[in-house]
Formats: C-alpha cells, structure tokens, sequence
C-alpha cells in the first residue's frame, strides 16, 4: 500500500478508471475501491456486447482490477469463468502495473432465449460451472490457481468463498455495473458505461480475531449473529452490504466520498490511487512466433486470399502475415 495518503476532504480525488487503496484502523480493515468510466466503456463498445453480457463482462472487469492490483510483483492476474449457461466463457487480465484486457464467448441463440425468459441475472447466464483466479509471476515461478464452483450464487458471494478457501481472510466483495444515457458537448445523444466494486478485507494483527463463523448451534441459536466472528468484522461487513449498487457506479459520488459515507465515524484512511489502463498485449511478434510454430500444412489451410488473418479476441486488433514470412531460415 502507498505511504502517501489523500485527505478525505479532497472528494472525487482519484477519478475514474483510478483504483483507491483504504485503511480503517479501527476495525481493522483494508480494501480497495474503483470507479471505472472510459476504459471499460472502451473494453465493451469494441465488441458491441448486448446489454446483459457487457454488464456481466463488467463485473468481472471490476473484480480483476480491484484483486489485480493488490501484487506485490511483476506478473499477471487472471479471472476466467467457464460454464454451461449462454455467456460460456469470460476472461479478464491485469498485468502490472496498469494493464487490463477483457473477453466475453456467448451463444447468441441461447441468450435470446435467456433475455426473453427474463433469466438474465449473472448466476442464471454463466450456469453451472468453475471460476479460475490464476496468478502467473513468469518463467521463473508456476503459475498458482484457485477454483471455485459457479453454483448459481454471485460473482460477489463466489469471491468471497475463493479467499475464504485459498487465503483464509475474512473477505466482502461488492461490485456493479450501470448504462448511463446522456449527452455529449455537442448535444448530441450518448450511451457509456460505467461500473464499480469494493473489496473489505479483515486483517487484525491477532490471527486468532480473523477465524471463521462455526457451524449453526443447533436448538436456540436464533442464527441473529454469526457465531466465532469478530465485532469489528462484523460491523464492517456490515457497513460494506449497505452499499447500493447507484451508490458503486453513480458518478457524482466519487470513490473517496463513498469510502467516507461508509467509514468516516471509525477513521477510514485512503491511499495513493493507481490508474488502469486498457491496453492489450497482443502484439505482432508474438503473434508471429506462434504461427511459426504451424506446420507448412496448417500454415496452407489457414491461407485466405494469399495470406494468414489473426484477429486479437480481446482488443479486436488484425495481424495480416505473407506466408512468406512464417517460412523456416534456411
């Protein structure tokens, strides 16, 4: 976490597309917030998504910067599902230290059939299946991932149930998306998106405070409050689930004036923001290496019009190659 911390007057500090780091000493507490405006607009107006799977894509994109962010190394972090539900596939990266890149594979027959049933909640268009987080700190360490099932819950109660598994600490995740309609300078009608998220983690100094509920106490426990958990994480967690999603996206409420409204009266602290970027890193050369990897047959069928076409699937960018050039040195 930066060092230099913002004053809380100074509302709307950060920004859009600018992830906020948080401290709350006395609940002992810390998190990271985001408002994303025009880099996400970018990711999914390149691609035209329909509405229900460009909200969804969002969400994701919101939890991979706001996990993303917190690596302490150079590498990459990865949020990818995969189900049986219309949206099949969703992938979103962050690269240290900024980068981000999206992609959402759907069935277009199924997700009309889903949009005219009503069934388009996130749990209802991803279906039964696996959400992967996958840290890659390069070549000289193996990539570590941890898997949770898609059980028909949200992206934000499966976070929760990923580092409640793979890193015991007491986690809230809140995230949301929202089309805005309005207006450009000139007068003219506009369609943007924007969405948003907060992660709360628990993290007292005594690890014994950081345990997790026990099982339901049987006859007469009237289940009123978690059993084993701390006062203090209670009440953050708490705090966190009074959040609305407008509140999240809204953007005359800036991330530091939520953080405020949530935690002011227990001394919430915020941090240096880090920007994000949508930049891709596909790139011609790598792109070459790959296919110089393809036999003269395959380098043959995926000839058209006398040369090889790659498209990028997250930026949309076109790689066009003579065959000539995919040719072995003599």
């Amino acid at each position: 976490m930066a060092e230099a911390a913002a004053a809380l007057g100074q509302f709307d500090f950060a920004g859009d597309d600018h992830v906020v780091p948080f401290q709350v000493e006395g609940l002992d507490v810390r998190g990271r917030a985001v408002q994303l405006g025009p880099m996400l607009d970018a990711i999914l107006e390149r691609h035209h998504y329909p509405t229900p799977v460009a909200r969804l894509l969002a969400e994701v994109v919101v939890l991979t910067v706001l996990l993303g962010t917190s690596l302490k190394f150079d590498g990459k972090f990865t949020v990818q599902t995969k189900g049986d539900g219309p949206v099949d596939l969703l992938v979103a990266d962050f690269s240290t230290p900024e980068n981000v890149r999206a992609y959402a594979r759907f069935d277009q027959a199924l997700l009309a059939k889903a949009v005219e049933a009503g069934e388009t909640e996130p749990e209802q268009l991803l279906g039964k299946g696996v959400l992967a987080f996958t840290i890659d700190q390069g070549k000289f360490a193996q990539p570590y991932q941890g898997i949770v099932a898609l059980d028909g819950t949200s992206l934000e109660e499966i976070a929760g149930v990923y580092f409640r598994q793979s890193e015991q600490i007491p986690t809230r995740v809140r995230l949301a998306a929202a089309e805005l309609f309005d207006r450009d300078d000139a007068g003219k009608p506009r369609h943007r998106w924007r969405a948003g998220g907060l992660v709360a983690q628990f993290l007292p100094e005594a690890p014994e405070r950081m345990r997790h509920p026990d099982l339901h106490g049987g006859d007469g426990d009237n289940g009123d409050r978690p059993h084993g958990e701390d006062d203090a994480w209670v009440e953050a967690r708490s705090l966190v689930e009074t959040i609305d999603a407008d509140e999240l996206t809204d953007p005359l409420v800036g991330t530091e004036r939520l953080l405020f409204r949530l935690f002011h009266e227990r001394g919430v602290r915020v941090y240096e923001p880090r920007a994000v970027f949508d930049r891709c890193s596909c790139s011609r050369d790598k792109i070459k290496g790959v296919l110089k990897g393809f036999s003269a047959e395959e380098i043959e069928e995926s000839q058209e019009n006398g040369e090889i076409a790659v498209t990028c699937e997250f930026c949309s960018t076109t790689y066009r190659f003579e065959p000539t050039e995919l040719q072995p040195a003599e």
